[in-house]
């Protein structure tokens, strides 16, 4: 049983870095390095407002709070979070509009 749950976490493991490693097309783009909370998910809100329903948003940050913010900003909105990572010194996130 041990033995089959490593390979499941493995095999689970290896889709989401496959996954992640792809690149993601989005609709709008966001730069909120060097705003601190709450801006960033303020600038998210508000961009996200003038995006259709299902479009994405690239959103960049810097502050460490957002790394907690945004998943809870989306959990709370209803949007998606498609994607987390960080790309030179920045958090990047992809979140689809609900």
């Amino acid at each position: 049983m041990a033995i089959h749950q490593g390979h499941v976490t493995y095999a689970w493991t290896s889709v989401t870095s496959a996954i992640n490693s792809l690149p993601m097309t989005y609709d709008a783009e966001l730069d909120a390095t060097g705003l601190l909370c709450p801006l960033p998910v303020l600038k998210a809100r508000k961009r996200l407002q003038a995006l259709q329903s299902g479009q994405v948003l690239k959103m960049l940050a810097d502050d460490p709070a957002a790394i907690v913010d945004v998943p809870h900003f989306c959990a709370e909105q209803g949007h998606e979070l498609l994607k987390q990572a960080e790309e030179s010194g920045a958090q990047v996130y992809f979140l689809q509009k609900a």
